[in-house]
């Protein structure tokens, strides 16, 4: 039992520190929604995209952490788009909001051979506080500690930067959310100063002659406050009809850079596009002593793409097209 403590411990920290002040990345942007991942993203294919997204995390764990996120971006004339998220965290006794506003540029490097590039900067003011109107006593501590008197709360502002390089269908993104160091006087000394979170995200769309495309990508993310990294490898089935829906089947797995050969979270997804709604669910499962403590990770994202248009200009089509349909 005491190991199983420990590893909880250990998750927990790491999760506590990756999310603070910052959006948690599980496998959105798997839901047809790179936007999740980088501002870079905003106005680049269907011209109204909105996402919602519920995850609970270690289904059968107490408190375990619990996220709720809304997306939303659009296209602002033919060669620039804007957009806005927000969030909701609980994580044990500690609870989270935020809201990032975005807004993207895209240029043609070379109309014959598909280069775009784009750039993306993203405004963010995030919220932390401990939650003590939930502490409870127990027999060991049959009273409130009498100096927790308010919620230990703190504000953040900051800036995400990216950068995105299109090739046909190939695409690099290149990210680093919260540039800015924070403001550490409502906690401790030991507390990392930097939320800066890089970020790398890259795949390869394959089509084929049968409405059919497959989807090879890779999400890598550094902590800069203590080193952590991870690695995610994704692989996507999407099928088509002869109108503009649907439907994709999945799978994600992520390693701990410095445990490359042993995975962390593994888990299959899948989604469905029918007219202008949108619905996925992605199942992930943390393969350590916990596994038999919890049912796993659960994420369900619905959405609509609406007003949906073809751009003057190629460096806002989406990576998803089959003749003249256009998508994501």
């Amino acid at each position: 039992m005491k190991k199983i403590l420990r590893y909880l411990l250990i998750i927990l920290v790491t999760q506590s520190y990756g999310q603070e002040l910052n959006l948690p990345v599980f496998t959105q942007y798997l839901a047809d929604n790179d936007f999740v991942i980088s501002p870079t993203f905003a106005g680049i294919g269907d011209n109204f995209r909105i996402r919602a997204n519920g995850l609970t995390q270690w289904v059968g764990i107490k408190n375990a952490p619990q996220n709720l996120a809304a997306y939303a971006d659009i296209r602002v004339g033919n060669r620039s788009g804007a957009g806005i998220s927000a969030y909701g965290d609980r994580n044990g006794n500690t609870r989270q909001h935020g809201v990032k506003f975005s807004f993207a540029h895209h240029l043609v490097l070379d109309y014959k051979s598909q280069q775009y590039l784009s750039f993306g900067l993203s405004y963010n003011v995030n919220s932390f506080r401990i939650a003590i109107e939930d502490f409870n006593t127990n027999y060991e501590n049959p009273i409130i500690d009498p100096f927790v008197t308010d919620d230990r709360s703190v504000s953040n502002h900051n800036f995400d930067v990216g950068a995105l390089y299109r090739i046909g269908d190939f695409w690099l993104s290149a990210n680093a959310n919260n540039i800015l160091q924070k403001d550490i006087d409502s906690f401790t000394d030991g507390e990392p100063q930097s939320l800066l979170n890089l970020q790398v995200y890259t795949g390869y769309v394959i089509k084929s002659s049968n409405y059919s495309d497959i989807e090879p990508s890779a999400y890598f993310q550094l902590f800069a406050s203590d080193g952590r990294s991870s690695t995610d490898f994704n692989l996507k089935y999407r099928k088509y009809n002869g109108n503009d829906d649907f439907y994709w089947v999945g799978a994600s797995v992520r390693f701990l850079n410095d445990q490359i050969s042993v995975p962390l979270n593994v888990g299959p997804m899948a989604g469905l596009k029918k007219s202008v709604f949108y619905i996925s669910y992605a199942y992930q499962i943390t393969l350590n002593d916990l596994t038999g403590y919890n049912t796993g990770t659960h994420a369900v994202t619905i959405g609509f793409d609406l007003l949906q248009s073809l751009s003057d200009c190629p460096c806002t089509e989406g990576k998803y097209k089959q003749g003249n349909k256009l998508y994501q």
